[in-house]
């Protein structure tokens, strides 16, 4: 099965839910919604000086590829999480946006993104990928994941600094 998307009849059989996933243009209104909504939650749990997430216009930026995650709901499609990959250097790559829609965590679609989001860094020639999350109990789940994908604590890198919120997490690819 290929990383970036499940058949019906795959998901069905491994329970696991048909996914697609696209590289976006940021233009469906669906996702600055969703995006709106990552703010502000991290506006939420985090001090003001530690929300390192991007906005539209941030992720727009040329050193970023934006992906959007699609579930089938009915006849429509549901947006169900974005990830992003910013460039930093040749070799060296950061995880940005990563997001699963509320009503559908659990579900494995997280790892789903985050193993397409490996996949693409190693495509690009990356050979290290890096990420800033939150040091709150809010993203415990979210560095556990990391942790299972082989990210391991590390300092700050790019124009991070040091920040008792921000957890940072590298892993070679």
């Amino acid at each position: 099965m290929n990383a970036s998307t499940a058949s019906p009849a795959a998901a069905l059989a491994t329970g696991e839910p048909a996914l697609r996933i696209r590289l976006d243009d940021l233009r469906d209104p669906r996702i600055a919604v969703f995006l709106e909504e990552h703010l502000a939650d991290m506006r939420r749990v985090s001090p003001p000086e530690s929300v390192h997430a991007l906005d539209l216009d941030g992720l727009r930026r040329p050193e970023i590829r934006f992906w959007s995650a699609w579930m089938q709901d009915g006849i429509d499609e549901a947006l169900a999480g974005t990830v992003a990959l910013k460039r930093l250097d040749a070799g060296h790559a950061e995880l940005k946006s990563m997001r699963t829609t509320t009503h559908l965590r659990g579900r494995g679609i997280a790892a789903r993104l985050l193993a397409h989001a490996l996949a693409e860094a190693r495509a690009a020639g990356h050979t290290r990928l890096s990420l800033e999350t939150g040091s709150q109990p809010f993203f415990a789940p979210a560095r556990a994941l990391y942790a299972r994908h082989g990210f391991a604590p590390c300092p700050p890198f790019g124009d991070y600094g040091p920040d008792p919120a921000s957890c940072f997490m590298t892993r070679p690819l």
